[in-house]
């Protein structure tokens, strides 16, 4: 398990959140088109020690590709991105999904959200989202889209007025910039879609998949001054 230490002291049920955001320092954005891949596609990205994934409601076989990971990669723990609906992190959660993500937050997702027993991500891009977020219940947050909005200097800036708050960017993250995230005291982990790339998920080339997500983990060690395993 990759992890670092934090000094911010989180309410009780952003604690469950803040455990998942350790369990690797890259939440994979996966896009999931064909079925077949899904499990091999899983598989690889936990060889690389990332086993936190963000399987996203963009494509038909999304549930499928959750109760799939679910199902077949016991050392996985695959979650559901693009939140949008309250019946949609239901359908996720029948499918095996152990946390969820939405690329914003609306009261009725905030209640279904609070209510499903599973950590949750909502999605904020300015201080006032925030906020709101924190008084729905909301201690861990995802930063999107995070570089459009202001990137690492914006989370920077934040953490002097939010300093309770932690945050997982996603949003044009990848191997160049995910340091600068991780170096800051309010990010534990961050979100992108560069560990598995279009050409190498259709060429089923899994040792590249594999790869990247090491890279991924030795990258965030450093950042965080941890010795590499």
């Amino acid at each position: 398990m990759w992890t670092r230490p934090n000094p911010v002291t989180e309410q009780r049920n952003a604690m469950n959140t803040l455990e998942l955001l350790e369990i690797s320092p890259v939440i994979p954005v996966i896009v999931i088109d064909d079925i077949a891949t899904a499990v091999d596609l899983a598989r690889a990205l936990v060889a690389g020690q990332v086993r936190a994934l963000e399987v996203t409601l963009r494509s038909p076989a999304a549930l499928d590709a959750i109760r799939a990971i679910h199902d077949q990669v016991p050392d996985a723990v695959v979650g559901v991105g693009t939140v949008r609906t309250p019946a949609q992190l239901d359908a996720a959660l029948r499918a095996g999904a152990r946390f969820g993500v939405s690329p914003g937050l609306t009261e009725e997702v905030a209640r279904a959200a609070a209510t499903s027993g599973v950590p949750f991500l909502p999605g904020v891009a300015t201080a006032s989202e925030a906020m709101r977020a924190a008084e729905l219940g909301f201690g861990a947050l995802k930063l999107f889209p995070a570089e459009a909005v202001g990137g690492a200097a914006l989370l920077k800036s934040w953490f002097g007025p939010l300093p309770d708050l932690m945050f997982c960017p996603t949003g044009g993250i990848h191997a160049g910039n995910m340091a600068a995230y991780l170096a800051l005291p309010n990010v534990r982990c961050v979100g992108g879609s560069w560990l598995t790339p279009h050409a190498a998920v259709r060429d089923h080339d899994w040792g590249a998949v594999t790869a990247l997500a090491a890279q991924a983990v030795e990258l965030a060690r450093t950042a965080a001054g941890k010795p590499l395993a």
